[in-house]
């Protein structure tokens, strides 16, 4: 199962939201690949970036790594930015989940948009 994590920040830069993350995941274990970044234009002249980061942990048994999770950062024209991470349960213990997510809440909550 797929534990989704929504959430809408303002007055952080995507890129930082994006290394935090990655610092939040290397400290449960995990790890953090490839950064993938895609800017577009928008007509009004601004610009609009995505971010993709793919996790993994290293199965000790077999040395393999299996993909356990991935973020996806879009920024808003205006400052925001939606955040999606997506945790895959059946790779990672639930409770390394639910501290992943405490941990989150912790350093970004000043940054989140409370609807």
């Amino acid at each position: 199962m797929t534990v989704q994590i929504k959430k809408t920040y303002r007055g952080i830069n995507p890129e930082m939201l994006c290394d935090e993350i990655r610092g939040l995941a290397q400290k449960k274990g995990l790890l953090a690949g490839e950064t993938t970044e895609q800017t577009y234009s928008l007509p009004s002249g601004t610009t609009q970036s995505r971010i993709t980061l793919v996790f993994k942990i290293q199965d000790k048994q077999t040395e393999e790594q299996k993909e356990c999770g991935s973020v996806n950062i879009v920024s808003l024209p205006g400052g925001e930015a939606n955040l999606l991470l997506e945790l895959e349960e059946t790779v990672l213990a639930e409770e390394k989940v639910s501290a992943f997510k405490e941990d989150l809440d912790f350093a970004l909550d000043s940054y989140e948009v409370k609807w």
